[in-house]
């Protein structure tokens, strides 16, 4: 393969499911000989992850859709560093990076990581202009097909995949992870594990955690939340006013997800929209978790063999009366539990991931 060099650009300041997605992507591309840059905000987090990880990283605006001088900037580093494709992320950047790489003739791929819908006004051109357009669903892509004119040819869906060598409960101890976030005796783990915006849902989930304290005084529930982002007031708020905030672990951001997830008893996503399929859902179905999900996004993409409960998205009722159905009925489906792992590892795994990636970089430069 030649040399290939990618410069990824990202807007957001924030630290979910997209930007891990942007710096695994290019940590591991950078394991496969493709050289990876990236230029986003500051400020941001990513930027503070990607230099720590020695990739070059440059500080841009990206003030508007239409930052004259972002584009130029990029320009001079697309130029300077001899860049073979510009991969963008979000909104605003994709117009600005987009454009850079229009006007210095490098080739463009666009990823879409998020479910709702584009404006498939004529205005909002800059994804047909993408020489490819990468989706983390399913569902994303015949949307985008269907509501933005993009041609079939020019189009994937690869989802995020997880690292099997990471998650894997082989390598952990239930005992120990329950203790080490302070779940004790007999306490019912329920979490969640997502960057907390407005469209995880957080509410649902703390109004069906009083639920189940209320439906099931006689039971010990210790209910986690892990992640960080802007509602992490108001869900502290929340908790207290529910009065439930004793039975509640806010623990913001964590490094070790796979053993967080290892001590759970079951995982919940409550998320109305805005999903791809969600990398922390993959990592519980590797982790051989139960687990009850909303149906948003591409979230069916991951449906096998009864692997997950799903939820109607968006329904305080739905996810109610399935978590308490799961209580009714708490004998383990174990034909479903097992499988759940290698389903993951054949379908979505970080190998493939990056074997599908690589494939579209060859053919794009080839042409």
């Amino acid at each position: 393969m030649k040399s290939i060099r990618v410069l990824h650009t990202e807007w957001s300041d924030g630290w979910g499911g997209q930007e891990i997605r942007i710096l695994q992507e290019m940590l591991s591309m950078r394991d496969n000989g493709i050289e990876v840059f990236l230029a986003c905000r500051k400020k941001s987090l990513i930027f503070e992850k990607s230099t720590k990880s020695k990739i070059p990283t440059f500080p841009l605006p990206f003030r508007g859709n239409i930052d004259i001088k972002t584009i130029f900037e990029l320009k001079k580093i697309i130029k300077q560093n001899k860049i073979s494709i510009v991969n963008t992320h979000s909104g605003k950047d994709t117009w600005v990076g987009g454009f850079a790489a229009k006007l210095s003739g490098v080739k463009f791929i666009r990823t879409r990581h998020l479910s709702n819908p584009i404006n498939s006004s004529k205005l909002n051109f800059i994804n047909r202009l993408a020489d490819y357009i990468v989706t983390t669903g399913e569902k994303v892509k015949d949307d985008m097909i269907k509501n933005n004119n993009i041609l079939p040819q020019k189009i994937i869906s690869i989802p995020t995949g997880p690292d099997e060598e990471i998650f894997d409960p082989r390598l952990f101890s239930k005992a120990e992870s329950r203790l080490n976030f302070g779940i004790h005796g007999q306490e019912i783990a329920i979490g969640m594990l997502a960057v907390l915006r407005q469209f995880k849902r957080h509410d649902l989930f703390l109004n069906m955690a009083k639920e189940l304290i209320d439906t099931y005084p006689s039971l010990r529930f210790r209910f986690l939340i892990a992640g960080d982002g802007p509602q992490m007031e108001n869900i502290k708020n929340q908790a207290a006013d529910l009065k439930i905030d004793k039975s509640i672990s806010i623990l913001g951001h964590i490094n070790n997800q796979a053993e967080f997830l290892n001590a759970l008893d079951l995982f919940i996503l409550c998320s109305d929209s805005g999903e791809g399929v969600p990398q922390s859902l993959m990592q519980a179905l590797m982790m051989n978790l139960e687990i009850i999900s909303s149906d948003a996004g591409s979230i069916l993409d991951l449906y096998h063999n009864r692997n997950l409960r799903i939820v109607r998205a968006g329904s305080q009722d739905s996810l109610n009366q399935e978590v308490i159905k799961f209580f009714i009925n708490s004998k383990n489906d174990i034909s479903a539990l097992t499988s759940k792992r290698e389903f993951i590892i054949q379908n979505f795994s970080k190998k493939q991931m990056i074997e599908k990636t690589l494939k579209i970089y060859q053919e794009i430069l080839d042409k």
